[in-house]
């Protein structure tokens, strides 16, 4: 097993293993297969150990990447588990699902001088599924309990790190969520073939092991109010994301048909756990013998340019209206998506959805991408004359999230908001304009990634113990 480090110059990258197009396609199982050790050591031992580790610094949690990578190549997997998870309390999950070609590989020094990046993501994977089967993860075991409770509205990546973080401190933690299943977007929004649901379910266990308690099935503004959260506990936090989709702002949008991307993707993965969703079983979010479209580019439209090939559709097209390099989801899932039979149309934006009633086809138009607007990116518009049309039985809007009217929903109208409806924070200690009350993830972001949605989550359970232990009071929000 190799334990120096430096191997880039005789080891070329290489990555797991991976299941056929044809096999993928046939179910919604995870498309890689696992690391054999000697492969995971010796793909970590091409890391150069470099000075200043590009990877670490463009991790949002800020993984010792370099530290555990020479553990692994040594053959210390306990020991580079512990580093591992000291500053991820997820990480088999972001090891499966991060954009890694986006953050830490596409930083890797390798990757800018040609040898090709340490494959991150995939060693990172490896250390958390050998550790659980080890038994080396375990619950949350605080020191010394503490009186003081807090109550945490979402389970989602945001909700369940801080549950994690706070009982560790050992604070009575409550987790409110309106599903039947804890784990929020990682259990109905992701699908399978990305992420198994096996993987999220025994996080929920273990927390629920250590002492966190799930109340599910519990709707804030239906079972209690905010205020009424806020008297039961001496804190609390909103994680609940964002849900609300983006609108299809074209002729024809309210045709039968045309479905919010969340709404599919819920329907497939309640359908997978084995609930009964009638909206799945009678074919209207099934995309089973159809022509789909679906119009977006990022990462929830390969989610469902994915998830609609494995119900067995009969084409699968997707709409963006920029190029393959402007496009903002993982490259890495669009080349998944290309070999399991998606067709990309770049540069092409939907005018009107047509049909009698129901969708029959997308009127498109091509796109130019002109000068760059102040984000750097290039503005695409409209090519006159270049009108096409698209078959489709089913489109799928994956616009992106905005987020839902939180003081309406939770009856608290004093829970000020910033212009784009996010949840108001103060930008260091998450707190918002109600004493006591913080927010994290998405729901204060906006719309991001697991991984920002996991830093958030730890930095929000450090202010509510400074809070708690009165080192800190709630800043008013902006």
């Amino acid at each position: 097993m190799p334990s120096k480090m430096l191997q880039f110059i005789t080891l070329p990258q290489v990555m797991p293993d991976k299941r056929t197009p044809g096999e993928r396609k046939a179910d919604f199982d995870e498309i890689y297969r696992p690391f054999d050790d000697s492969r995971a050591a010796s793909q970590a031992s091409r890391c150069e150990q470099c000075g200043i580790p590009f990877c670490q610094i463009h991790c949002p949690v800020a993984n010792n990447i370099p530290d555990w990578l020479m553990l692994t190549a040594a053959g210390r997997l306990e020991e580079a588990y512990g580093l591992s998870s000291a500053t991820n309390n997820f990480p088999e999950i972001c090891g499966r699902i991060c954009p890694q070609d986006r953050l830490c590989e596409g930083s890797c020094v390798l990757e800018q001088s040609g040898h090709r990046n340490v494959t991150i993501g995939a060693v990172e994977k490896y250390i958390t599924d050998t550790a659980w089967e080890k038994g080396w993860v375990r619950p949350p075991r605080p020191l010394a309990e503490k009186a003081q409770s807090v109550g945490i509205i979402g389970s989602g990546p945001a909700g369940l790190a801080a549950a994690d973080q706070l009982r560790t401190l050992g604070y009575q933690v409550h987790v409110y969520e309106r599903q039947d299943r804890a784990g929020g977007l990682l259990i109905y929004g992701i699908p399978g073939f990305k992420l198994d649901k096996a993987v999220v379910e025994r996080r929920t266990r273990l927390l629920a092991e250590g002492g966190v308690v799930f109340h599910l099935g519990f709707e804030v503004g239906r079972d209690a109010s905010l205020e009424e959260l806020r008297q039961r506990h001496d804190a609390v936090l909103i994680a609940t994301g964002v849900y609300k989709a983006r609108p299809l702002e074209v002729a024809g949008a309210e045709l039968d048909g045309v479905h919010a991307a969340l709404d599919y993707l819920i329907a497939s993965n309640k359908a997978g756990l084995g609930d009964s969703v009638p909206a799945y079983a009678d074919g209207t979010l099934n995309a089973a013998g159809k022509a789909v479209v679906v119009i977006g580019g990022g990462d929830t439209a390969m989610d469902c340019v994915r998830t609609a090939i494995r119900q067995g559709a009969k084409s699968v097209k997707c709409l963006y209206r920029r190029d393959r390099a402007n496009m903002p989801g993982s490259q890495r899932e669009v080349a998944h998506a290309e070999e399991e039979g998606v067709e990309f149309v770049w540069q092409a934006a939907p005018e009107a959805v047509l049909g009698k009633g129901r969708a029959q086809t997308v009127r498109c138009v091509k796109m130019h991408l002109g000068t760059a607007d102040a984000s750097g990116r290039q503005v695409p518009t409209p090519v006159e004359g270049s009108a096409f049309e698209v078959k489709a039985d089913l489109v799928i809007k994956a616009l992106g999230f905005d987020p839902e009217d939180v003081p309406a929903l939770f009856g608290s109208p004093d829970l000020a908001v910033s212009r784009w409806g996010t949840v108001g924070v103060d930008a260091v200690s998450q707190s918002t304009s109600l004493p006591g009350v913080f927010a994290a993830g998405d729901i204060a972001r906006g719309a991001s990634l697991v991984v920002w949605a996991i830093r958030d989550g730890r930095a929000a359970a450090a202010a509510i113990h400074d809070f708690i232990q009165g080192r800190a009071v709630g800043a008013q929000a902006s």
